[in-house]
C-alpha cells in the first residue's frame, strides 16, 4: 500500500531535495507528536507527497526549524510543517491502521495484529474526526478483500477500488478542488496496487498468497503491466495539471513524472538480469 510515490533525487539539485526531505521530516515529527514514537514506523513517502501537494495548493503558513531526533541525534534535520502536515499525518495513520489489519489478515502476522490493536483507539478518534475519509477507505478495502477472497483476477476492479481508497484521503475539504484531488489520488492508488502486485508476484506464488497477476501469461505480463501503470499515471497527471499550483511545483512534477517509476525500473531491470543469467545457465547445461 505504501512506498512507490517517491522522489527522483538524481533529477534535482541538492537544495531542492533538501526541501522535500524537510517536508518528510516535518511529517515524521507530526506523526510522533500525534501518535507517539511507534507511529513513526508507519511513515509513508506517499503521504509526504500529499503534504507537499496540499501545502502547494492551499498555501498555509509554513513553520521551518532544525530539530534533533532519535534517528538523527547528532546533526539536526530541517523540518517544514504546515496545517496540511497535520492532515497528512492523520491520513498516514488511517491507512497504516488498515495496512496492519491487512497484514494480520493475509499473513496471520502477530506483529501486524499487535500494531493494529495498539493504534485502535487512535483510529477510532480519526474515524470520528474524518467520517468521510474513513468510510471511503473502509468500504473500498472491504470490497478489495471480498474480491481477493474469491480469487478474482479482475485487476481493473481491484485497482479501481485501491484508487477509491487512496483518493478518499487526498480530499481534506469539500471545496472546488475536491473532485480533482480525488482523481489525483485515485490514479495514484491504482498505480500503487498494480505496482505492489507486480513486485510481489513471484513471492506471492511461492508463499501461496493471492495475487491477481499470477494467472497472467509470462509473455504478456510485462507489456500489460507497463501499459496499465502508464494509463493510471496519465489519469493522475491529467487531473494534477488542472490544479493552480506554483510553490514546489518542480518537486511535485518530479514525483509524478519520474519518481513514481523508480521502483518499477529497478524491478524490471533486475528481472531482466536474472532472466539473462538463467538463460545462460540453461545454455551451458545443454
Amino acid at each position: 500500500m505504501f512506498g512507490y510515490i517517491d522522489l527522483n533525487t538524481e533529477a534535482l539539485s541538492e537544495e531542492r531535495v533538501g526541501r522535500y526531505k524537510a517536508y518528510y521530516c516535518g511529517l515524521c515529527k507530526e506523526i510522533q507528536d500525534h501518535f507517539g514514537r511507534l507511529g513513526r514506523l508507519s511513515l509513508s513517502n506517499d503521504m509526504t507527497f500529499l503534504t507537499v501537494l496540499l501545502s502547494s495548493l492551499y498555501e498555509p503558513r509554513e513553520e521551518e526549524e532544525a530539530q534533533h531526533c532519535a534517528l538523527h541525534p547528532v546533526k539536526p534535520r530541517q523540518t517544514i510543517v504546515t496545517e496540511m502536515t497535520a492532515y497528512a499525518a492523520d491520513m498516514n495513520l488511517l491507512l497504516a491502521y488498515w495496512k496492519f489489519q491487512d497484514g494480520k489478515r493475509d499473513d496471520r502476522s502477530v506483529v501486524q495484529g499487535h500494531m493494529a490493536a495498539y493504534f485502535q483507539d487512535a483510529y477510532e478518534a480519526l474515524k470520528a474526526k474524518y467520517p468521510r475519509q474513513t468510510s471511503g477507505v473502509e468500504k473500498a478495502l472491504e470490497n478489495i478483500w471480498q474480491l481477493e477472497d474469491g480469487g478474482s483476477t479482475d485487476i481493473d476492479a481491484l485497482c479501481r477500488l485501491s484508487g477509491e481508497m487512496l483518493g478518499s484521503t487526498f480530499v481534506p475539504r469539500e471545496d472546488i478542488f475536491a473532485p480533482v484531488l480525488q482523481r489525483v489520488g485515485e490514479g495514484l492508488g491504482q498505480f500503487v496496487y498494480l505496482m505492489d502486485a507486480y513486485e510481489d508476484r513471484k513471492a506471492d506464488k511461492r508463499k501461496g498468497r493471492f495475487n491477481p497477476l499470477l494467472t497472467m501469461p509470462e509473455d504478456t505480463l510485462e507489456d500489460v503491466v507497463e501499459y496499465g501503470l502508464t494509463t493510471m499515471m496519465e489519469s493522475a497527471c491529467s487531473a494534477f495539471r488542472l490544479l493552480p499550483l506554483e510553490k514546489d511545483l518542480d518537486l511535485l512534477e518530479n514525483v509524478l513524472y519520474s519518481g513514481v517509476w523508480n521502483r518499477y525500473v529497478f524491478i524490471r531491470e533486475n528481472r531482466k538480469k536474472k532472466d539473462g543469467k538463467e538463460g545462460e545457465a540453461d545454455e551451458g547445461s545443454v
